[in-house]
């Protein structure tokens, strides 16, 4: 296992603890988890982003994605009752599942489909007004204001 360490940088920040956490919770991600349902994360445009996933075997109703707190949950449970069907082979799993994936500041979903088994999940990132770059303009010199002239 391997250990990050962060101390140098806590020295002169304030505020990155979150960081701290996403590097723990990325090295104690459980290796059975990963395989299912598979997935894809794609970079659609220059603030889009899509993640894809194959849930073949759900529909709309068995499905859940759920956003908060930078956290996007996305999970399935197959309401058809499997004791009622025999399978001489079955390799399409239709197990429950639970996925989360951790956004980034200002990513929110800005749409979900399912078509052909695919469960498609649109990501935009809208930064505020107040956080883009904005470019100031370079006057002329200005002279200080008094506001008071009287000896002290």
């Amino acid at each position: 296992m391997r250990t990050f360490d962060l101390s140098p940088l806590f020295r002169s920040t304030v505020g990155f603890d979150r960081l701290s956490r996403l590097m723990d919770a990325a090295t104690r991600i459980d290796d059975s988890s990963l395989s299912y349902p598979p997935y894809n994360i794609e970079r659609t445009g220059d603030d889009t982003y899509r993640i894809t996933m194959a849930v073949a075997g759900f529909g709309e109703s068995d499905l859940t994605i759920t956003t908060q707190d930078n956290q996007l949950l996305i999970s399935g449970k197959n309401a058809k009752d499997e004791d009622e069907q025999s399978y001489l082979y079955r390799g399409i799993a239709g197990r429950a599942f639970e996925r989360r994936f951790t956004l980034a500041d200002h990513i929110r979903v800005n749409g979900a489909s399912l078509v052909n088994g695919l469960l498609h999940v649109d990501l935009v990132r809208e930064v505020p007004e107040a956080m883009k770059p904005r470019q100031v303009k370079i006057g002329s010199e200005s002279k200080p204001q008094v506001l008071e002239n009287k000896a002290a």
